[in-house]
């Protein structure tokens, strides 16, 4: 093989090569829709308000596209026990991608499904918790808990979703 030749096919080699790459790393990296902390707490504090507007004490929480934990609050006069089911109602919209009022309903009318309910400790089959959609996609979680009554923590819940611009707000009609 001449100089040239072998200079030309390493130039081809490397072109070829660096080209692959760039098509490999170009799809290696996703780009995801983020909740910001901002307006996360903000979201937030509009729960609160509203549970605070009707009478009600309550935990709000509202968690990351990987159920973490963004942002949780827990209005003056909450019981303990409202930190917990807010982070699990949350943590449970986020990570079956829908209602926990729904998935409670479901499993009480199918009990083949109960094992929903023991998944992992983080699961909470109680109403309150809804995922946060936008633009189509799941990025989140939100869950209130405290309020007398399932109904009432997803109407708070409903004005957080509203804050977050969120594809759905499942406001009751």
């Amino acid at each position: 093989m001449t100089h040239t030749f072998k200079s030309l096919l390493t130039g081809i080699s490397a072109f070829v090569l660096c080209v692959a790459s760039t098509h490999i790393l170009a799809q290696e990296f996703l780009s995801q829709k983020v909740l910001p902390l901002e307006l996360s707490t903000q979201a937030a504090m509009a729960a609160i308000k509203k549970c605070h507007d009707d009478g009600f004490k309550v935990s709000v929480a509202i968690v990351d596209q990987s159920g973490l934990l963004k942002v949780q609050l827990k209005a003056d006069g909450a019981g303990p026990h409202t930190l917990d089911s807010s982070r699990r109602k949350a943590y449970t919209a986020n990570s079956l991608r829908d209602s926990t009022h729904k998935f409670a309903m479901l499993v009480t009318q199918k009990p083949e499904l109960q094992g929903l309910a023991r998944m992992n400790e983080n699961i909470l089959l109680l109403g309150g918790g809804f995922p946060v959609r936008i633009g189509g996609e799941v990025v989140g979680g939100i869950g209130v808990g405290g309020a007398p009554g399932i109904e009432y923590d997803e109407v708070c819940a409903s004005a957080a979703l509203k804050v977050l611009k969120a594809d759905d707000t499942f406001e009751k009609k």
